[in-house]
């Protein structure tokens, strides 16, 4: 078991990247985009509230320098938002803004964009090496979450399987869930000193200045981190009390405190994954409670009945009975909760298949079903060791005596070896534990993919569906036969299908640069129907000619005439065929 879980933590920590889960949705200015006069800010919106980092956004001009820039914040009101104010005068030329936020489920996610004042310039900035995860923090951060996992499913399994199955020797158990009390705060502390460099992508001693502490204790994640050692430390500190006058809880008292201590320890979990952001937060945050405490009672419980078993060579019936109906309402809290978190998740059935999200759900479900029939397993086990404890006590053993004497004296104490049924409900737990680490493993790995219906939505957002463009741009190139009557016009119609739609338009000149004309007509004629010609009524917007609303009102190949003209008595008027689909 333990090669096993090393094996798999070393897999962990090697693995590729968390992925983050705030998705893109825009920016102002739009990525690539060419403007007549420089921006005063750059603002990005993203699918959810996202965190600032001390350092969110880096922008390089045309030379690859770094400008100076102002504080990262929100715009008002909106904290799906970041925004930063950009230097007075920026020249001419390709700048490249590279920008890092925190999810509001604790991944970080990082990009960058670029966008042209005057006119595109070929840019030598490069931003990925600096905004990407460093890999060691990225590993250390995953290997201690997967220990928190597993020794919060080892320390809280342990007090169910105490408090509800009352094997008779409950202190074989104190060891273990010690080590787990003790690896749970100790992972935990090392969460918080690797939040604020998993964060920003830094090297792991980063987290030790005083200044990176002080970030972590303000961010959610960071407080829930302390949160989590602070009941920690708290219920140490009760048991120590307790050891020390010598006193044992009643049982009802210590199903109360493990209750009083597990819902809360089990809220820092969900208030800071998944659940904290989507749809429907509440009930998303009381189901991924439910969801873990049910997994700990189930797997730990696994542990502890697991231990119990290689101590005594004899267990009594009552308590893999009283197991199996613990570990039989554990399973249906899952089923129920796990069924509303792969549909919050996923949101439709194509996620299931096409993104990483599904397919680590898929084999999470594969390695449940493993676990369920190697807990079927067990409890055909347990059914026959209550079926043989029935028989011993229906028909004692008699104790032979020699006739007209005395009986025989004892013999010494002997090990008395295990039955048959309790030998192969050791394996049947054994083996139960070992799928158990997998299914640790893929839930690990499920709070750190970003979500089916994200990733289809950001899909969806960043490409067009199959055949239907999300928008018709045409470039025209046009001569008016004079000096510098030279130049192309583009041309975008949003979204370039049947009904209302946008039409801007900006015009090049024979640099390449932007270029201002006096007036510009753009028309649409369908000669198969023979309607048109259609006027835009595009209108100058200080760099660009636009329309907000302009109608189509069938499909088919439209011929697209612009009129353009360059002075006060030269003009050209140039054509080009689009396609309108519905």
């Amino acid at each position: 078991m333990l090669l096993c879980a090393g094996l798999l933590l070393l897999l962990l920590g090697t693995a590729a990247p968390a992925s983050a889960h705030a998705a893109l949705d825009g920016s102002d200015p739009t990525d690539g985009t060419v403007l007549r006069t420089a921006p005063r800010e750059v603002t990005l919106t993203f699918s959810e509230s996202v965190g600032l980092l001390t350092d969110s956004f880096r922008v390089y001009d045309p030379g690859n320098h770094l400008l100076r820039t102002g504080p990262a914040g929100h715009a008002p009101g909106h904290s799906d938002t970041a925004r930063v104010r950009l230097p007075a005068k920026l020249g001419t030329g390709t700048y490249t803004v590279a920008w890092r936020v925190v999810s509001a489920d604790s991944h970080p996610v990082s990009g960058a964009l670029t966008f042209s004042v005057g006119k595109r310039t070929v840019t030598t900035a490069s931003t990925v090496p600096d905004r990407t995860e460093n890999p060691v923090t990225t590993a250390l951060y995953n290997i201690a979450r997967y220990l928190a996992y597993l020794s919060l499913a080892v320390l809280l399994g342990a007090v169910a399987f105490v408090a509800y199955c009352r094997p008779p020797a409950a202190t074989r158990l104190r060891a273990p869930a010690t080590a787990a009390a003790s690896t749970l705060l100790a992972s935990t502390a090392l969460l918080f000193l690797l939040r604020a460099p998993y964060e920003e992508g830094t090297a792991a001693w980063a987290g030790l200045s005083p200044s990176a502490l002080a970030h972590s204790a303000t961010t959610r994640s960071g407080a829930l981190l302390l949160a989590r050692m602070a009941l920690l430390l708290l219920a140490a500190a009760g048991a120590a009390l307790l050891r020390a006058r010598r006193r044992r809880l009643p049982r009802r008292a210590t199903l109360a405190v493990a209750g009083a201590l597990s819902l809360p320890l089990a809220l820092t979990w969900a208030a800071a994954e998944h659940a904290a952001a989507g749809i429907q937060v509440p009930v998303a945050i009381t189901m991924a409670t439910l969801h873990l405490l049910a997994m700990a009672a189930w797997l730990g419980g696994l542990a502890a009945l697991l231990r119990t078993l290689r101590g005594m060579p004899e267990l009594p019936a009552s308590v893999p009975a009283r197991f199996s109906r613990l570990a039989l309402a554990s399973v249906t809290v899952l089923v129920l909760t796990g069924v509303y978190q792969s549909w919050r998740g996923l949101g439709s059935w194509q996620a299931l298949t096409d993104t990483t999200y599904g397919r680590t759900l898929l084999a999470k479900l594969a390695a449940v079903a493993a676990l369920l029939l190697a807990a079927a397993s067990s409890r055909t086990w347990t059914a026959r060791l209550g079926q043989a404890a029935r028989t011993r006590t229906a028909s004692p053993a008699r104790v032979p005596e020699p006739a007209g004497g005395p009986p025989l004296p004892a013999r010494p104490d002997t090990p008395e070896p295990p039955s048959p049924a309790v030998v192969q409900l050791r394996r049947s737990v054994l083996a139960e534990a070992a799928v158990a680490v997998v299914v640790l493993l893929l839930t690990t790995l499920l709070t750190s993919t970003v979500p089916g219906r994200t990733a289809i939505a950001a899909a969806d957002a960043a490409a067009p569906a199959a055949g239907i463009p999300s928008a018709s741009v045409t470039t025209i190139p046009f001569d008016a036969g004079t000096p510098g009557g030279r130049g192309k016009v583009q041309i975008t119609l949003d979204p370039g299908r049947v009904g209302r739609n946008s039409v801007q338009a900006v015009v090049y000149g024979p640099d390449g640069g932007l270029s201002t004309v006096p007036e510009l007509r753009i028309t649409l004629t369908l000669p198969a129907r023979r309607i048109g010609p259609l006027d835009t009524r595009v209108a100058d917007r200080g760099g660009y000619w636009a329309t907000d609303s302009f109608d189509l009102p069938l499909t088919g190949t439209w011929t697209l005439k612009a009129t353009v003209r360059v002075s006060e008595v030269d003009q050209v008027t140039v054509s080009a065929p689009v396609r309108v689909v519905r």
